[in-house]
């Protein structure tokens, strides 16, 4: 099969399923492809690129079709809907958040930003505050999700954890954390309480200052 841009990101894709963002070097890159590592630089120059091409494909595949809301639609609903599906991308792949803070000059992610601006400039809300905006949703999505996909605590940093003297510590926190997972409730139900937060918060600013 020859060897071309999109047969090298798609497997660039399945080393980052198989090993993480770490995991994913110009040599194993290679070996996966049954070429020499050199070969790989005509159709991305270095890690940086490819990285960007990962993202790129990452986010293609639950973007392939964006749209603006419909005219009676809310702007706020939309945009929720819009972080969401960001969300749904980079869950999708291990270190997936990781890939997208690292990648450089993302064209999807470009795309993502102007249709969300736009949007926002149609319904009313000024270039300046529909950028500060849709750079909190983003970078809040992404900063959820780096948190999601976190390595947990190991063995070792929980040897000496003493469950009670952390909650004598910290009662609060421990009983708010517990209100909150109550039987049923799941870490999209925090995403979603704090991204409603997050656009109700900006809809009221962006309402006062037009």
């Amino acid at each position: 099969m020859a060897l071309d841009r999109q047969r090298i990101v798609a497997e660039a894709v399945a080393l980052l399923d198989a090993e993480g963002l770490d995991g994913v070097t110009t040599r194993k890159l290679a070996a996966r492809l049954g070429v020499q590592s050199p070969t790989l630089y005509w159709h991305v120059p270095n890690k940086a690129a490819l990285v960007t091409a990962i993202a790129d494909a990452i986010l293609g595949q639950e973007f392939g079709d964006m749209a603006p809301p419909e005219p009676d639609q809310d702007w706020q609903d939309w945009l929720s809907g819009l972080a969401g599906r960001l969300r749904r991308a980079l869950l999708a792949h291990p270190d997936g958040a990781r890939v997208i803070s690292a990648a450089q000059l993302s064209v999807t992610m470009a795309a993502i930003s102007e249709l969300a601006m736009s949007t926002l400039v149609a319904r009313g809300v000024s270039l300046r505050q529909a950028r500060v905006i849709v750079l909190t949703v983003e970078r809040f999505t992404v900063g959820h999700v780096l948190e999601e996909q976190a390595p947990r605590p190991d063995a070792a940093a929980l040897k000496d954890f003493d469950m009670a003297t952390f909650t004598g510590q910290y009662p609060t926190l421990v009983a708010a954390i517990t209100d909150y997972f109550s039987p049923g409730r799941t870490v999209d139900d925090l995403f979603n309480d704090c991204l409603e937060v997050v656009i109700a918060g900006a809809a009221v600013n962006a309402a006062a200052t037009t």
